[in-house]
């Protein structure tokens, strides 16, 4: 018996955070520190990955995060996340960051990361996400993309897997 699963468009699910940086948020030299943006990406990917689902969602994988310019203090850090594609238990969610000049209306974009969500119920258990329904053609292509990268991962994993079954006992000693 096959069981029809609830479909949500990507438009239901985006999100969007903003952060004034302040100084207890950067390093010595005035630029927002990694760790912290990597919190912030963490989190408006959970809104999103959480909106779809309508459930508690964890973090299994945050990948591919590219760091493209600094964020310095003072900064007006505006975060955007997208469902790119939903599995059965799992979701993969793009985040775009960008620092907006408020003076001249301009975003300049400073990081972008892909991370993998699972929707989970109170006792840790797994649940069934929603089916995503890519709409214009931008979601599509991103759809399509997710699809490729969950391939690569599962390849991925599959050969660190081999490779520690071939290490011996205590290796890591």
């Amino acid at each position: 018996m096959s069981e029809e699963r609830i479909q949500r468009t990507v438009a239901e699910s985006q999100s969007e955070r903003s952060e004034i940086i302040f100084p207890a948020d950067a390093n010595s030299l005035g630029n927002l520190f990694g760790g912290r943006l990597m919190q912030y990406i963490d989190l408006v990917g959970a809104m999103a990955a959480s909106r779809h689902a309508r459930a508690i969602t964890v973090t299994a994988a945050m990948e591919h995060l590219d760091f493209v310019a600094p964020v310095r203090v003072g900064d007006l850090l505006i975060l955007k996340a997208s469902v790119n594609r939903a599995f059965r238990t799992s979701m993969e969610v793009g985040v775009k960051a960008m620092v907006e000049d408020v003076q001249a209306q301009e975003l300049r974009h400073v990081s972008s990361a892909y991370l993998t969500y699972v929707a989970v119920d109170s006792e840790g258990n797994h649940l069934v996400v929603p089916e995503l329904v890519p709409e214009t053609e931008h979601q599509k292509r991103r759809y399509e993309d997710a699809g490729r990268r969950r391939e690569l991962r599962k390849a991925e994993t599959l050969r660190k897997r081999e490779l520690r079954s071939a290490l011996p006992q205590g290796w890591y000693i």
